[in-house]
C-alpha cells in the first residue's frame, strides 16, 4: 500500500479513504463487520480520527490570519479546538507570543428595541430572538485610571516582617495581548497594537478537514476502533467477541501511543527507577 505524504515534516499519513479501503479488504465474508455500510465505516473512522487527535496525537496547525481593522478581532478557524500559541512574526522569522488578557473589553450591546408582548395566543418566535447585538468597546465610566499606579503593584509576599511589593503585570514584555471569545468564535486583540496579521498555532479537529488523515503509526489502532464500534452496536455479536474487540482496540491504542511518543529503552529505565524510588521501603 502506498501511503500519501501530506505533512510538511515528512511524516507519513494515511487518508480516510485508504483506511476504509484497507479495513474492507481485511474482512472476510463471515466476519461480524463484513456487511457494514460505507456510511457507517466512514462515520466510525471520523469519530476515531477525532478521538485519536484529542487523546493520542494532536494535530497542530499554523495559520497566518488577518486582523479585522474595524473591531480588532480575528475569526477562529472552523476546525479550531484549543490554542497553543498566538503572536506576530518578527524580521528574523521568530514568533513573538502575545500575552493573554481576560479583561479586554469587547462586550456587546443591543441596538433598537423589540416587542414581545402578545395579548392573545403564543408569543411570536421573532420577538424572542436576540440577533440585534453590535460590538461596543467604549468605556463604562469616566474615571481616568492611567495615574493609578496601585493597579500595577502586587502585594503578594512577606519579606522580613513586611509586605513585599512587585511591580509590573507579570509574564514579561509582550508585543500585544489577546482574549479568546468562544461565544463569538473569535480572537480579540488589544486596540493599542497596530498589527495587521497574526500567527496562531492551534489544535485542529482533523475530522472536520476536507481530507482527514491519521499517522501511519495509528492506522492499526483506528481499524481496531472501527471493528470494536461496529461489534458494539450489533446485538447479534456475542459478548465475548465484543470484549475481545474492545481489548484489542486498547492494546493497539497503547502501541500507537508508544510509537508516537518515541518511547525508548532509556525512558523505560528512567520510569522503572522513578517507580523504585517512590515505592515504600520496608
Amino acid at each position: 500500500m502506498a501511503y500519501q505524504d501530506v505533512s510538511k515534516s515528512g511524516m507519513n499519513y494515511v487518508t480516510l479513504d485508504q483506511i476504509i479501503a484497507n479495513f474492507k479488504a481485511s474482512q472476510d465474508t463471515d466476519d461480524y463487520a463484513a456487511n457494514a455500510s460505507d456510511v457507517a465505516l466512514r462515520n466510525f473512522a471520523l469519530r476515531g480520527i477525532r478521538e485519536f487527535g484529542f487523546d493520542v496525537s494532536s494535530r497542530i496547525k499554523s495559520l497566518k490570519l488577518s486582523i479585522n481593522s474595524s473591531n480588532n478581532t480575528v475569526a477562529l478557524p472552523e476546525d479550531y479546538v484549543d490554542l497553543r500559541k498566538i503572536g506576530v512574526v518578527d524580521e528574523k522569522g521568530v514568533v513573538r507570543s502575545f500575552g493573554q488578557n481576560k479583561n479586554l473589553n469587547y462586550s456587546r450591546k443591543t441596538s433598537g428595541t423589540s416587542t414581545s408582548d402578545s395579548a392573545e395566543g403564543p408569543i411570536p418566535t421573532e420577538a424572542n430572538l436576540t440577533n440585534n447585538l453590535v460590538d461596543d468597546k467604549t468605556a463604562t465610566s469616566d474615571v481616568n485610571l492611567e495615574d493609578d499606579y496601585d493597579l500595577f503593584i502586587f502585594q503578594n509576599y512577606l519579606y522580613q516582617g513586611g509586605l513585599g511589593r512587585l511591580y509590573g503585570v507579570g509574564g514579561g514584555r509582550t508585543p500585544g495581548q489577546y482574549r479568546i471569545n468562544l461565544d463569538q468564535n473569535r480572537i480579540e486583540i488589544d486596540t493599542d497594537s497596530d498589527f495587521t496579521e497574526i500567527v496562531i498555532e492551534y489544535v485542529a479537529d482533523e475530522a472536520r478537514s476536507t481530507n482527514p488523515v491519521i499517522n501511519v503509526y495509528a492506522e492499526e489502532a483506528l481499524q481496531a476502533y472501527i471493528y470494536y464500534r461496529i461489534c458494539e452496536r450489533k446485538s447479534s455479536v456475542p459478548m465475548g467477541e465484543k470484549q475481545r474487540a474492545r481489548q484489542e482496540y486498547y492494546n493497539e491504542r497503547r502501541k500507537a501511543n508508544a510509537r508516537l511518543k518515541h518511547f525508548n529503552k532509556e525512558e523505560a529505565l528512567r520510569t522503572i527507577r522513578k517507580n523504585f524510588k517512590l515505592a515504600p521501603k520496608y
